[in-house]
């Protein structure tokens, strides 16, 4: 009977521990299936939003989308940088792409040669991970169009159409607005906005010269994306408009050039070599700057082969070299009105009259007068009608070196002007403290060096701009103008070149040295015959120079006929009009010869230009003369009818102007 009782007590205990461990197992069960169902909850519920977008990050791509780059105007609004269509061919690298076989395939339908095809075969296996490589720019509608038919067969490749750069006036404003390029590894920096990812895209562009370099930043603006859905190997699906980002376009820069004036110098400089500068009298707003020959920019954009460049590169007239900012010469007998100026503030008296017989004796060298029979005696006023060298040898040599160089730096020379794009070179002006800091072997100033400098020859160097300052100044007669290039940035204007100080010098001087410049330009004068303007009673005033470049020895020749690179430079600067100061300009013929003969004549056309685009000065040209007074007869009763005059009987009218 003990036996079963036992049996029983131990089922019971066995059946309870089970039960407690099916407890406690459900127990922890349900706190498991509760705690999956909190979390279900929790991310259905209140983190639904949270992985809807990365759910759609999963599924979309954003494509940078470069910003259109921001005009680049005329005083006037005239466009002279822009953006146009462009259809472009993109390679990207891809984990199915074969780079050579798929530029083969391309060859068939756009020109690429075995060159450039290994090339950028280089490029997309040196590029990111579907990182566009551009392949060809400016594709026409066809080449377009078949690449596009066939696109499903050539995976990695895309035909699209971007924007790319254009400079409507080609070569007329290479030189001040520069070009843009593509980017180059050397371009792009850790940090800053060089580091931005836009700086990978095949069609962003950066500025490489000019304006375009100096106000890179401001004309990029932002980058923009384009919202696409891809597939799960990351291609292109189709593209989602409600998505995008729209870019920001660059900031307009407005310029103080005028496109008439630029162009018109451009086309009188034909095929010589040189420079023009012209500017505001008033403003110092600089309406033209011209270096010739010049270069068709739309070729760099494009990217030039290196024929092309090594063409330019090596061409004896520079082309690539800015002549009005980084050219610098002697600015020959141009420079007599500093030296004229030196002398009226040292209290030389102008009409003391200085006997010129066609040269000088001086420290045992015979210094010669450009006319070889002299020009009999000179005063000032005739010293600079005449360009007479033997009196400006003589007053030189009396006020020293750094008297002229003091008055040389007032009006310009040896500075460095704030327009806003880089390249000025400071050229060199002479002194004895310059001489002592600059020439080692042989720091003393000698007295014979005193004549070359007056005369505007020697050491002497200057570029076109800083002509056109000295010229705008003297013109002005009172204010230091400083020239202005860059009239605005996004609509905000920059300061302008007139608030500036007033010039050091007497005004009876001033007054006296353009006086002398008038004369140059009246019969008689050096530029009389090449500076008649033939605007009724507008006239020019101006100065004519010829540098020297090159020591002569007798028998070697000077002109036309000689080499190119040794002859002398002709210069000529100008004003008009002459009773009521507007616009300066200055004008070097490189190896040009005369500046009488090739200056002077293209000085005029230019400064043509400008006084008819004035509408106050067009209005005093078109003014009618005024009729002669009748005086009537008291004895005459009744006049007859007159009987009718024909316009053959009456005679010729002279030209107002002169001679052209």
């Amino acid at each position: 009977m003990a036996e079963p009782a036992i049996y029983f007590q131990d089922v019971n205990e066995r059946q309870g521990e089970f039960h407690r461990r099916a407890f406690l197992m459900g127990g922890l069960a349900g706190l498991g299936i509760t705690a999956l169902a909190g979390r279900l909850a929790y991310l259905q519920l209140l983190e639904t939003q949270r992985y809807e977008k990365l759910s759609a990050s999963n599924q979309f791509n954003f494509k940078l989308v470069t910003p259109p780059r921001g005009l680049i105007t005329d005083r006037n609004g005239e466009i002279l940088a822009a953006n146009r269509p462009n259809f472009r061919l993109l390679v990207s690298r891809d984990e199915d792409l074969k780079p050579e076989e798929t530029l083969k395939t391309l060859a068939n339908f756009v020109p690429l040669d075995d060159a450039r095809q290994k090339r950028l075969t280089r490029d997309i296996r040196n590029a990111p991970k579907r990182a566009p490589v551009s392949v060809m720019e400016d594709m026409t509608w066809e080449q377009f169009s078949a690449i596009n038919v066939r696109a499903p067969e050539l995976p990695g490749v895309t035909a699209d159409m971007g924007e790319v750069r254009t400079y409507p006036h080609g070569g007329a404003f290479a030189h001040v607005i520069g070009y843009v390029a593509k980017v180059n590894k050397v371009d792009i920096t850790p940090t800053g906005p060089n580091s931005d990812p836009i700086m990978l895209h095949p069609s962003f562009r950066i500025g490489k010269q000019g304006v375009e370099k100096a106000f890179d930043l401001q004309l990029r603006g932002k980058p923009g994306a384009r919202k696409v859905e891809v597939d799960a190997n990351g291609r292109e699906v189709r593209h989602d408009p409600n998505g995008d980002i729209p870019a920001v376009p660059g900031q307009e820069i407005q310029l103080t050039l005028d496109v008439d004036i630029q162009n018109r110098a451009l086309e009188v400089f034909g095929e010589e070599s040189g420079g023009a500068v012209m500017m505001d009298c008033r403003t110092g707003d600089i309406l033209c700057m011209l270096s010739a020959p010049s270069f068709d920019a739309n070729r760099f954009v494009r990217g030039l082969q290196g024929a092309e460049y090594r063409a330019l590169a090596n061409y004896e007239r520079k082309p690539l070299l800015d002549k009005c900012l980084s050219g610098t010469y002697p600015p020959g007998s141009t420079f007599k009105t500093m030296t004229a100026l030196a002398a009226l503030h040292a209290g030389i008296d102008p009409e003391a009259r200085v006997s010129c017989g066609g040269g000088m004796q001086f420290g045992g060298r015979y210094f010669r007068c450009h006319k070889p029979g002299g020009h009999g005696p000179q005063n000032m006023r005739d010293a600079i009608k005449n360009s007479c060298d033997v009196y400006f040898y003589s007053v030189a040599s009396r006020i020293g070196p750094d008297r002229i160089a003091a008055t040389a730096r007032e009006f310009g020379f040896g500075e460095t002007f704030d327009i806003g794009i880089p390249g000025q070179k400071k050229g060199i002006v002479p002194s004895t403290d310059w001489v002592r800091r600059n020439r080692k072997r042989d720091p003393k100033w000698h007295p014979g060096e005193s004549l070359s400098y007056g005369i505007g020859q020697g050491m002497l160097t200057a570029n076109c701009l800083q002509l056109a300052v000295m010229t705008a100044r003297l013109a002005n007669g009172r204010k230091a103008l400083n020239p202005r290039l860059i009239r605005s940035v996004g609509g905000r204007e920059l300061p302008r070149g007139s608030d500036v100080p007033d010039l050091p010098f007497a005004a009876e001087h001033l007054d006296y040295v353009r006086g002398g410049m008038a004369a140059v330009t009246e019969a008689g004068g050096t530029g009389y015959r090449a500076s008649q303007l033939g605007l009724g009673d507008i006239l020019m005033a101006g100065k004519t120079g010829t540098a020297q470049v090159y020591s002569y020895r007798a028998g070697m020749a000077r002109g036309k006929g000689g080499v190119w690179r040794l002859r002398d430079h002709g210069l000529f600067v100008a004003f008009a009009p002459l009773d009521q100061p507007r616009y300066a300009l200055a004008v070097i013929v490189q190896h040009g010869m005369g500046g009488s003969t090739a200056a002077a004549p293209r000085a005029r056309e230019i400064m043509r230009v400008a006084l008819l685009k004035d509408p106050e000065l067009v209005a005093r040209i078109q003014k009618p003369l005024p009729m002669p007074e009748l005086i009537p007869d008291p004895e005459a009763d009744l006049v007859p009818d007159a009987p009718e005059v024909t316009t053959a009987a009456m005679p010729p009218v002279a030209p107002t102007g002169g001679p052209a």
